[in-house]
C-alpha cells in the first residue's frame, strides 16, 4: 500500500510539472495569470459590456402643453338669475306690487315699475357677470352641489415624469479621474494602443527577449517574462505565436491609486500557438494548423498625467 501510494504521488508530481511547463509555453505569459493591478490584484477583472453608458442620461423632455379647460358654468349664476326673475314676474303678474296694488292684474304704480325695472336689469347684469367669471376661471373651479355640498370639477392632469440621471459605471468614474489630470485622455484610442502594444510583446516572447519592449513593461512585469524566456531558453524550446488576429480590445476597468493611473483592457484574440526545438524542425506542442481562440486582460499603469502606460498585469478571462 505504501508503494502504491508513492507511485501515485510521484504521477500525480509528474503530470502537474508537465501541465506547468505546457503553461508557460504559451503566448506572452505564458497563458497564466500574472503581475500587479495594485489593490485590485486578487480581484477578477470587469468583463465588457454590451452598452457601456455615459455617466448621465439626458432628461426627458417634458409632456406637451395641457388642453385650455372647458368653461364650467356655475350652478349659482343659472340658479340665482332664474329665481330672482322668476320672483320678480311672479309677484308682478300675481302679487300685491310694492306700492300695494294688484300687479298687472290690479294695478301699480310708476315706483313700482321703475324698482321693478332697475332689479331686472341688475338681475341680468350679475347673471352675464356671472358667466363670464365662470368662462375664465381655471379647470380646479368649483360649483356647490345643493345636493351635496361643494362639488369640485378639478381633474386629474397628467404629470410629466424626468428620469433620474443614471449613476456612472466604474469604468466611467475612473475614466473621469484620469482625465481630471490628462483632460485628452480617450478609452477608443487608448484601446488601439494597447492593441499595438500586445502585438509587440507577443513578437519579444517568440524571440525570448525582452529587452525589446523593456520600455513597455512595469520593472515586475519584465522580471516575470524574463524568468519564463530563460525557462524555454534552458529547455531550448520556443514558443512561435503566428498569425495574430485581435477581435477585440475594449477598456474594461480605469482608476486612480497611491498617484497612479490604472487601465485594463480585454482582449479577445486568436493564433497559431505552437512550441518547436531550437531548430524549429520538430513541433513539441500545440498546432501550425489550428488557431487557438482566448481571452485576456492586460492592466497598464502609469503615473498619474499625461504619461507613458506600462504593461503591469495580464490575467486570465
Amino acid at each position: 500500500m505504501k508503494r502504491l501510494t508513492v507511485a501515485f504521488a510521484v504521477l500525480v508530481l509528474a503530470c502537474m510539472s508537465l501541465l506547468w511547463v505546457t503553461d508557460v509555453s504559451a503566448r506572452a505569459g505564458g497563458g497564466s495569470s500574472g503581475g500587479s493591478r495594485g489593490s485590485r490584484s486578487y480581484s477578477a477583472p470587469a468583463r465588457p459590456s454590451p452598452g457601456q453608458v455615459s455617466p448621465s442620461r439626458p432628461v426627458a423632455p417634458p409632456s406637451p402643453a395641457l388642453a385650455p379647460p372647458v368653461p364650467q358654468r356655475s350652478g349659482w349664476g343659472g340658479m340665482l338669475g332664474g329665481l330672482l326673475l322668476g320672483g320678480l314676474l311672479g309677484g308682478l303678474l300675481f302679487g300685491g306690487g310694492f306700492g300695494g296694488g294688484h300687479g298687472l292684474l290690479g294695478g301699480f304704480g310708476l315706483l313700482e315699475i321703475l324698482v321693478i325695472g332697475g332689479l331686472i336689469l341688475f338681475g341680468i347684469s350679475w347673471m352675464r357677470r356671472r358667466q363670464t367669471e365662470a368662462a375664465g376661471a381655471p379647470a380646479y373651479a368649483g360649483g356647490y352641489n345643493l345636493g351635496g355640498g361643494w362639488q369640485s370639477s378639478e381633474r386629474s392632469a397628467p404629470v410629466a415624469t424626468i428620469e433620474a440621471p443614471v449613476e456612472p459605471s466604474d469604468v466611467d468614474r475612473g475614466l473621469g479621474h484620469i482625465r481630471q489630470m490628462d483632460a485628452g485622455f480617450d478609452a477608443a484610442r487608448f484601446a488601439e494602443e494597447a492593441t499595438d502594444i500586445f502585438f509587440k510583446i507577443q513578437a519579444a516572447w517568440t524571440t525570448r527577449n525582452m529587452a525589446r519592449v523593456d520600455d513597455l513593461l512595469t520593472p515586475e512585469m519584465r522580471g516575470e517574462l524574463d524568468r519564463q524566456c530563460e525557462r524555454l531558453r534552458s529547455e531550448q524550446r520556443i514558443n512561435r505565436l503566428e498569425n495574430i488576429a485581435v477581435r477585440q480590445a475594449t477598456v474594461t476597468e480605469a482608476w486612480q491609486e497611491k498617484g497612479m493611473d490604472y487601465v485594463t483592457v480585454y482582449f479577445l484574440a486568436s493564433l497559431l500557438d505552437y512550441t518547436t526545438d531550437e531548430s524549429g524542425s520538430r513541433v513539441l506542442e500545440g498546432s501550425t494548423t489550428e488557431p487557438v481562440k482566448f481571452e485576456e486582460y492586460w492592466t497598464f499603469v502609469r503615473p498619474v498625467g499625461p504619461n507613458r502606460f506600462k504593461l503591469s498585469a495580464i490575467q486570465q478571462a
